[in-house]
């Protein structure tokens, strides 16, 4: 593909985003109570507690059409193809912290150049400076919960607050605190809906479908880091490791605190 070609397929690219976003309002049905939004759940984790992932994605998108946020740290982007699938142009929320590898934010950069879906970049109030200035340098290493909490927690939830239903890429193989996730859950802590469709996914199965469909995947996923986070919180992980054990490592501390 010539230069040329290349710049011609980036302009429709992004022209049909355009046109989608133009259409969006006409697509959203209106807000439902957080009763009602409950009840959807409670059922729907029943009833598709064997699903497939599709099948959720098709419930999800009957149900809550663009009223839908994916949840996506940019290790891979398996889960907002599959999403995409169902909801094209699907925005795609990702965690802009401040910390990331160069290999994470150029993978987020090709998704949004490359597949049918709307990255919204959230952001937490303070850059890393400003928080540096306030807390003290490097409050990852000293207080990592706290960190989290304001470059990922509350930014999140603050963004989550326009929709009605969060997909996310947990998998219960990850690690033991997540090995009875449900496909289908509500979320007290935002009063929404959430959605985990790869739950049942191996690490194989997920570099499988990127390999079948030509996802992006993060280059770290081929270098030793079978789970991404922040650059300063993530180091490779050994053979025979929980894929999980490079985050936060020596420190008492497993999750980020988005998932419960």
């Amino acid at each position: 593909m010539t230069l040329a070609d290349q710049r011609r397929r980036q302009v429709e690219h992004d022209a049909a985003r355009a046109e989608h976003h133009q259409q969006r309002p006409g697509l959203l049905a209106p807000r439902r109570s957080p009763e009602e939004l409950k009840a959807l759940a409670e059922e729907a984790s029943e009833r598709l507690a064997d699903a497939t992932a599709d099948e959720v994605l098709a419930w999800v998108a009957e149900t809550f059409g663009y009223r839908t946020a994916v949840a996506c740290s940019m290790a891979d982007a398996v889960l907002p193809d599959v999403v995409a699938r169902h909801l094209p142009w699907v925005d795609t929320l990702f965690l802009d912290t401040g910390y990331h590898f160069a290999e994470t934010v150029g993978t987020r950069d090709a998704v949004e150049s490359t597949m049918q879906l709307t990255v919204v970049d959230v952001t937490p109030k303070r850059t890393v400076a400003e928080q540096d200035a306030e807390f003290g340098k490097d409050l990852f290493s000293r207080d990592p919960g706290l960190c989290c909490q304001m470059r990922k927690v509350e930014p999140l939830a603050e963004t989550l607050a326009d929709y009605e239903v969060w997909v996310t890429g947990v998998r219960r193989e990850d690690s033991w605190l997540r090995a009875g996730t449900p496909l289908v859950e509500w979320d007290e802590k935002n009063s929404m809906v959430k959605v985990n469709p790869l739950a049942a996914w191996t690490f194989d199965e997920l570099l499988a479908y990127a390999a079948e469909h030509d996802v992006v995947i993060n280059p770290l996923l081929n270098d030793g880091y079978p789970s991404i986070g922040c650059e300063p919180c993530t180091r490779r992980v050994e053979p025979g490791e929980d894929p999980r054990a490079g985050r936060w490592a020596g420190l008492d501390k497993s999750e980020c605190g988005l998932h419960g």
